[in-house]
Order: C-alpha cells, then sequence, then structure tokens
C-alpha cells in the first residue's frame, strides 16, 4: 500500500538521496509552536523541508541521510519541546498530550529517549504524551507560579514591607522558563514568538512598577496555556483514541493446538485467529468458518451489525456478536484498516487548506505589525502631544499581549483536524484540510455506476415459472437453476445460489452438467435433462408471450435466464446488479445541496438507462475510461467544480482530473491510494455527509476567524483608549484561544 508516512514531502525528488523521518512532539499545542518548530528545524543544515501538524502532534521531516535524529530533536529540546520517532500504526494508543501551549517541556525530558530513524515503536515511556495533563510540567509551572504569586499576595497583606520585593521573586519563578524559551526562539529564527511578547511586557511592567499586575499577568497567561494544551489534547485524542479498539491479545491457532493468546501485534499474514462471541476482532482477515453478526459501527459508523460468513471480510476493532468465527489474517498490525485510517488522518492533518496558508501567511506580517503598533503607542503620545509616559508604556505593554497570533492562527488548523477526525469516525477519509476545504464547493458529482450506485454484483430480482415441465413454483425453479449452478463462480451463478441460500432452498444434485460457451449450462437433475440458457440460445422453444416478457426484461437492464426441462420452457430467472439501497436518497440529498449528479458508466445504454431512471439521474454509459476523463474536464470548463465518485481503479484518470475524486468502497489500498477521498463503508448517501461536513467545517473556520480578530480588534482599541488594561489583554488572548479551540471541538460530535 501507498505508505504516506514515506512518501517523500513536498519539494523532494523521488529517487533523490532523501528520506523522511516522523515524530511524535511533546507539548506543541498551538499554531505559534508549529511555526517555531518549522523555523527552528528548516535551519538544520541537511534538512530540506518540514512538515508540522499541531492536530496530529507531529513533525515529518525530509532529510540527507547525514541527518541525524539528535539533529532534529536537539533544536525542538531547546524551544522546550519532547520528540521521539513516531508511527502511529505501530503505537498502542497513547493519550493525548497534555503538556501546555508553546512547548512547556524541559530541555531534559527530550534526551530520556533512545532516537532512532526508523518508522518502528516509539520509545514512549516517560514521554509526557503518555501522561495526564495534570502531570505534566507546563501544569507544575503554572501551580508553582500561581503558589508563588498567592504567597506574595498573602506576604504582602501579613507584612506590608515585605510587598517590593515578594511579587518581583514570584514573577520570576514564572518568568524565567517562559524567557528562557523566548530566547531560544530567538536564537532559532523566531524572534516575534508570544513567549517574547510576553517577556517584554512583564520586565516592561517590572520597570514602570506594575508589578502586581505583571505577575498576576504571567500567571494568566500560563493558565491559558495550559487550557490550551487541554483542548488540543482532547483533539488530537479524537482520531488517535481509534488504535485503543484493536485489542492487545488475539487467539491463535497453530498446528492442530488448541487456540492460545498472543500479542495481535504480532500476528503475521495467513495467522489463523478464533474469535470468540462479544470479542473485538484482533486483525483484518476472512472469515474460514463460522457465522456470525459483527457490529462494525467503530470502524465504518454502520449502527446495524453486518452478518459475516465463510469468505466475508472482517476489520480489525470490530465486534463479534453472537457466533465464533474462524479468520484468517490478510493484513499485520500496521496495516490493518483502523491503522490506515489513523495514517491517512494524521497525514491528512499535515496537509494545509487554502484558507490555512492564507493564515498562515497573514500571521508572520501580523505579529511583527503588532509589535510595531506598540511601539507607537509607547513613543508617539508622550513625544507628540505630551502624554505621560509610564501611561502609554503601560498601554504598548498591553498591546503587545493582545497581538499574540495564537487564537488566529490555530482557528483553522483546530477545526480542520476535527473536521477530519470527525470524518474518520464514520468512514469518511479525507487526504487533507485541502480536499475538505473543496467538498463544500462542489456542483456536480460524476458517479460510476457498477460498485459505486449499486452493489457490484448481480441479484435475482424475478422469478417466473411457465407452471409446467417441473418448474411450477418459483422455489422449484430457483432449485433446479441452483442445480446446475452449483460449484460454479461465475457472478449470474452466485447470484442464483445466494437467492436459494437466502430462501432456505437446497438444491438437488445434479450430474452430467456441461458449460455450452455463450450459452449456458445443461444437465441432469433427478433424472430429468435440465438446462439453464440465454434467450437467444433457447431461440424457438419460447413462445411468442415468454419472449415478449424476456424482452422486457432486457429492456429494464436485466439479464434473463431461461430455464428449460425436457427441452421445454419452464420458467425466466431475471437479475441484475441492482442500486444500492440508499442510493435514491443519497442523490437526492445532494440534490437538496443545490448539487447534480450524472452517471458515467461503460457498462450498456439499457442497463446504465435503467439503473439511472430508477435514482432520477442522467446516464452517460459505454464510455471508455478516456471518455470519463473527457467529460470531468468538460464540465470543468462550463464552470463546474466537479467531485468524481469511483472505484480508484477504472476510474483513475477521471477521478485524478476531477476537483475532488472519491473512492467508493474505500478500505481497498488502491482506493485509498488514488482519491482525495474515501467512502470506507460504501454508501451513496455519503458524498453528501461529506459535503456537509465540508460546508460545516468551513463555516466553523469563519466564526473562529471572526471571533479571533473580533475579540483583538476590541480589546485593542479599549486598551489604546486606556479602558482596559494588562490583565484583559492576556484574557482576550487566551481566552480567544480557547475559545477557538472549544467552538471547533464542536464539530467533533456532529452527524448531519
Amino acid at each position: 500500500m501507498h505508505d504516506p508516512l514515506s512518501a517523500p514531502l513536498p519539494g523532494t525528488q523521488a529517487g533523490s538521496a532523501l528520506r523522511t523521518s516522523r515524530y511524535r512532539v511533546s507539548g506543541m499545542d498551538c499554531g505559534s509552536c508549529a511555526a517555531k518548530i518549522e523555523t527552528a528545524l528548516r535551519r538544520v543544515p541537511g534538512i530540506r523541508e518540514v512538515r508540522v501538524s499541531v492536530p496530529a502532534g507531529t513533525v515529518a521531516v525530509s532529510h540527507e541521510d547525514r541527518v541525524g535524529a539528535d539533529a532534529v530533536v536537539r533544536p525542538l529540546a531547546a524551544l522546550g519541546y519532547g520528540a521521539t520517532p513516531a508511527d502511529p500504526l505501530a503505537e498502542a494508543g497513547p493519550s493525548a498530550c497534555g503538556g501546555g501551549c508553546c512547548g512547556a517541556e524541559a530541555q531534559s525530558h527530550s534526551h530520556s529517549h533512545s532516537h532512532s530513524h526508523s518508522h518502528g515503536h516509539s520509545d514512549s515511556h516517560g514521554d509526557a504524551s503518555e501522561a495526564p495533563w495534570w502531570r505534566g510540567r507546563k501544569a507544575l509551572l503554572t501551580v508553582t507560579a500561581g503558589a508563588a504569586l498567592g504567597a506574595a499576595t498573602a506576604l504582602g497583606l501579613l507584612v506590608p514591607a515585605a510587598k517590593p520585593w515578594a511579587f518581583p521573586l514570584a514573577l520570576m519563578v514564572g518568568l524565567v522558563p517562559v524567557a528562557r524559551r523566548a530566547l531560544a526562539a530567538a536564537r532559532a529564527g523566531t524572534p516575534f514568538s508570544i513567549e517574547m511578547l510576553m517577556t517584554v511586557a512583564a520586565i516592561g511592567a517590572l520597570l514602570i512598577g506594575a508589578v502586581e499586575e505583571a505577575a498576576t499577568v504571567l500567571v494568566l497567561f500560563l493558565v491559558g496555556e495550559l487550557l490550551e494544551g487541554v483542548a488540543a489534547g482532547r483533539a488530537r485524542a479524537g482520531i488517535r483514541g481509534l488504535t485503543a479498539l484493536v485489542p492487545d491479545t488475539a487467539l491463535l491457532e497453530r498446528d492442530g493446538a488448541a487456540p492460545h493468546p498472543v500479542p495481535a501485534s504480532g500476528l503475521a499474514v495467513g495467522s489463523v485467529i478464533l474469535v470468540r462471541p462479544g470479542d473485538r476482532v484482533a486483525a483484518d482477515g476472512v472469515v474460514l468458518s463460522g457465522r456470525s453478526a459483527v457490529d462494525e459501527s467503530p470502524v465504518t459508523g454502520e449502527s446495524v451489525p453486518k452478518p459475516k460468513g465463510e469468505g466475508d471480510e472482517v476489520f480489525a476493532g470490530t465486534i463479534n456478536a453472537d457466533g465464533v468465527l474462524r479468520v484468517r489474517v490478510t493484513a499485520a498490525a500496521r496495516d490493518n484498516t483502523i491503522a490506515r485510517i489513523v495514517r491517512l488522518v494524521e497525514e491528512a492533518q499535515a496537509s494545509k487548506a487554502t484558507t490555512e496558508r492564507l493564515i498562515d501567511r497573514f500571521a508572520r506580517f501580523y505579529t511583527p505589525g503588532i509589535v510595531g503598533v506598540a511601539a507607537l503607542v509607547a513613543v508617539v503620545p508622550p513625544l507628540a502631544f505630551g502624554g505621560g509616559w509610564t501611561e502609554w508604556i503601560y498601554r504598548a505593554l498591553a498591546v503587545l499581549l493582545i497581538g499574540c497570533p495564537c487564537a488566529l492562527v490555530i482557528s483553522t488548523p483546530a477545526a480542520i483536524a476535527a473536521g477530519l477526525s470527525n470524518g474518520a469516525r464514520r468512514g469518511l477519509l479525507l487526504k487533507g484540510g485541502a480536499v475538505l476545504e473543496a467538498l463544500g464547493r462542489i456542483t456536480t458529482v460524476a458517479f460510476d455506476k457498477t460498485g459505486t450506485l449499486t452493489e457490484g454484483k448481480p441479484r435475482v430480482t424475478d422469478l417466473v415459472p411457465f407452471g409446467r415441465s417441473g418448474g411450477g413454483s418459483e422455489a422449484e425453479l430457483l432449485a433446479l437453476a441452483a442445480a446446475l449452478e452449483a460449484g460454479s463462480s461465475h457472478p449470474l451463478a452466485r447470484a442464483i445460489l445466494a437467492a436459494a441460500a437466502e430462501r432456505g432452498i437446497a438444491p438437488p444434485a445434479a450430474g452430467e452438467v456441461t458449460a455450452l460457451p455463450g450459452a449456458g449450462l445443461n444437465g441432469r437433475v433427478d433424472g430429468r435433462a435440465v438446462a439453464l440458457l440465454s434467450p437467444q440460445a433457447a431461440g424457438s422453444v419460447l413462445t411468442a408471450a415468454q419472449t415478449g416478457q424476456a424482452a422486457a426484461f432486457a429492456e429494464a437492464g436485466k439479464t434473463v435466464s431461461v430455464l428449460l426441462v425436457g427441452g421445454s420452457p419452464a420458467g425466466l430467472i431475471a437479475m441484475r446488479d441492482e442500486p444500492r439501497s440508499d442510493a435514491r436518497s443519497g442523490i437526492a440529498a445532494l440534490e437538496r445541496a443545490g448539487i447534480r449528479s450524472l452517471m458515467v458508466t461503460g457498462d450498456n445504454a439499457r442497463t446504465a438507462g435503467a439503473v439511472a431512471g430508477m435514482l432520477g439521474m442522467v446516464a452517460n454509459a459505454e464510455l471508455l475510461p478516456d471518455d470519463k476523463l473527457r467529460i470531468v474536464r468538460d464540465l470543468q470548463a462550463q464552470g463546474q467544480r466537479v467531485a468524481k465518485v469511483g472505484d480508484g481503479i477504472n476510474d483513475a484518470p477521471a477521478l485524478a482530473a476531477a476537483d475532488v475524486g472519491i473512492a467508493m468502497g474505500g478500505g481497498t489500498d488502491v482506493a485509498l491510494e488514488t482519491a482525495d477521498a474515501a467512502i470506507l463503508h460504501g454508501r451513496v448517501g455519503d458524498v453528501a455527509a461529506m459535503v456537509a461536513l465540508s460546508r460545516r467545517t468551513m463555516a466553523n473556520i469563519r466564526q473562529n476567524i471572526a471571533l479571533a480578530l473580533g475579540l483583538k480588534a476590541v480589546f485593542l482599541l479599549t486598551t489604546v483608549l486606556g479602558v482596559t488594561g494588562l490583565w484583559p489583554a492576556i484574557l482576550a488572548d487566551t481566552g480567544a484561544t480557547v475559545l477557538v479551540t472549544a467552538n471547533a471541538l464542536r464539530l467533533l460530535s456532529v452527524r448531519p
């Protein structure tokens, strides 16, 4: 399978002497954290490309072979972040990072691990990402600084003479670690970090005598960072929590011995495991024996358990309901369905949407601009209008605190990460924020037919016994046809056998069965000559009425077989690849969203027209892959934004050319590789659900941007006018960040 973790990053060339290493970073909880990390790593010799994902808590670097892990870990440690080699597939579902924003971890923390370039199991013992947030170093610093402020306040009340030195000492408890991080960020190429703004504001307040306020503001700043970390950790846990669905152990059958428990992570492809009622399936596989209902809701979001029997696929993390299943493992732990979902979503979270890139570019100019405004506020009124220096410096310091871009920078990625996670938990896989953003602007959806709008396998739709020659009832007609088809793997044979099984019909034994090329089958059943033929092969034995009935079925896009018993017609069996149960409602949902649907298929025009007529859409049939591509491009030339939905194989050119390519039944390797998005459990209605999720996410982003900029604008104005001071300023910053993140988190639980 295409592995997005080992793929070259944008800007690298396949085949060059570059490799991609991926690290899980603790303490990275806001957009400014990501900017600092990216800037610092880009300055390391030999590192060509850096991709940071705040929602996933990861950084991927494309580097030359000579660059060791220490070259990545050391600059991150200097900034206050811990880093360990990451592979979401090999992890047992670590909990989200509970550290604070902007790297609260001590430098020594990241050296407590053994690092390597491999994408194997990360050595996570002691990793801050494993610890609950209240045990993190950021929480410890916040509590210590708060206790120091409380002690200084109490001491100032009891011993007023101690006040001049108690509050500066309390200020230093929190300021020294923050200032150290600010200097490290400046050395790494980020002079305008939030830590630097906070440090300048605190020192400035100390110099103008606002020490009590400076100490209080610093504690509020640390509390805000801690809250950001908690919120970011919750968002991060949303998708990574999927890994916890896979059980730790599996019951392995080997050499005829009784099944015994083994670690699920060590199951090899081809192993046979036993899944008891109530157990979670430990690996992707195929049922060898047994029948049961399997609850796939943890993986696909499908609420109704699916019946599973011999030959059916089962997914890791799903729950066996009521029967014992023997399952042959088809994918190793790192390649099972859940692992691929986690990998895809974490990689997607690092792929920025257009809005996110615009916000990032804006933030690069915004923060220096705020520093310039603060400088003007400090010097212009005293020099030009005779204002008091202390008063205007105080206001300038408050402007600095308001200027932190954290809330603005996190507004988009937080919403996109929540949207991607929500989709993944419902079986809607999207490869990045750009895809999520583009889906909401789609105006036309072009559907493949077979396996997309339809089930992809024919079903018996009509049984017409002619009431003579031993085919007097539907059951007899089906039994004789099933007798001839027993043992055949032809799709039409499987349809007849499935129909017989559904009705509880056990077909009698057939002998002397012979295939008639291009015509059908014949043989003997209970001593009678029986044949199952096409209407053309049956020829003149059919009456005019029977021929007309067969023609009517064919006109409706159905395949017709004629059963002959003793040379006389006994009945007709009509079969068709039927539309999926939700196809009509799925198309209607798109219509309600203002999106046009059309069918593009290589199937014959009669069959395509019949299915399209049932679904209320236009059919374009008998198309080659190039024709599908041409239709997509023609629609785009007319100004349409086109989504192409197909199986990810024969539709590859059209999937690639469309604004968004969506693979139906996205559990397959090819579907995940070729399309921009994939629908895991094959429901047509999920296309409309993807569009709704996109539109809801983009609305959330607009709310977040308005919230972040609106709060800052209000407090900037009130600060310059002298209405508000340092306390409201820091609350405006950290409060806006927490509000924006909390608003984004609402997307995690939305179900359209």
